[in-house]
């Protein structure tokens, strides 16, 4: 069936309520690079207007998704929920990030002298890996089981978990600058197409669990 959206107060709710409880809304959101995991506190109008978009317009494309149920996700318990985020991300984040460091010291030795080469993405990979070594340690360790063996709040583990993830979006939008948004120039190699959509890939991933986490798992435990 289609969503009808005729309530008015949409625009002032947040995107990460709205990515959260409106199934297709996460895509629209990307669409229109509207940030709604490391910045879901934001309702949807001041969203719009800090990217220079027509919230009504944003809201109509929104109006217009088809769904039948709410995201599967949302449902599952916090248990199974932090199981999903360390087999689904945690895991694969570890398994392509050493790919993705190997693929850009390729690309930027052979095409060193391209100007549209995205030179220190190696490093700056190194970097994010480390980070978010770093802050996935936190949750498999110490957050994650505390979530599956009590409902107390956890407000002050939590908030560093979302610094964290805002720190995390810094280095994905730095990524993104240094490949003009993982845009390939004109004949570029195997390597430089493998290393893009590699990138772009853990720029979703990325972004989906800090979404589900800041969105759906840490309200669970914060004090209202």
């Amino acid at each position: 069936m289609t969503v009808q959206i005729t309530n008015p107060s949409l625009q002032d709710q947040t995107v990460g309520v709205i990515a959260t409880s409106l199934p297709g809304a996460a895509a629209i959101f990307r669409k229109f690079k509207i940030d709604f995991c490391c910045h879901g506190d934001v309702t949807l109008d001041r969203a719009a207007k800090d990217l220079g978009l027509d919230a009504d317009f944003v809201e109509q494309a929104l109006s217009e998704l088809k769904t039948d149920d709410l995201p599967g996700l949302t449902k599952l318990s916090s248990g199974d929920l932090t199981e999903y985020i360390q087999s689904r991300f945690h895991d694969i984040h570890r398994r392509e990030i050493p790919e993705l460091i190997l693929l850009a010291r390729k690309v930027e030795a052979v095409h060193r002298e391209n100007p549209k080469v995205p030179a220190g993405t190696a490093v700056l990979l190194k970097e994010l890996e480390r980070e978010l070594e770093g802050h996935m340690k936190k949750e498999d360790l110490i957050l994650f089981p505390a979530m599956r063996w009590s409902d107390t709040t956890l407000d002050a583990p939590i908030s560093q978990m979302r610094k964290d993830h805002a720190d995390l979006g810094v280095y994905l939008q730095r990524l993104a600058d240094l490949t003009d948004n993982f845009t390939l120039p004109e004949g570029a190699c195997r390597s430089w197409q493998a290393l893009y959509i590699g990138l772009s890939k853990l720029n979703e991933d990325l972004r989906e669990e800090i979404h589900l986490e800041n969105n759906v798992l840490f309200p669970r435990f914060e004090t209202v």
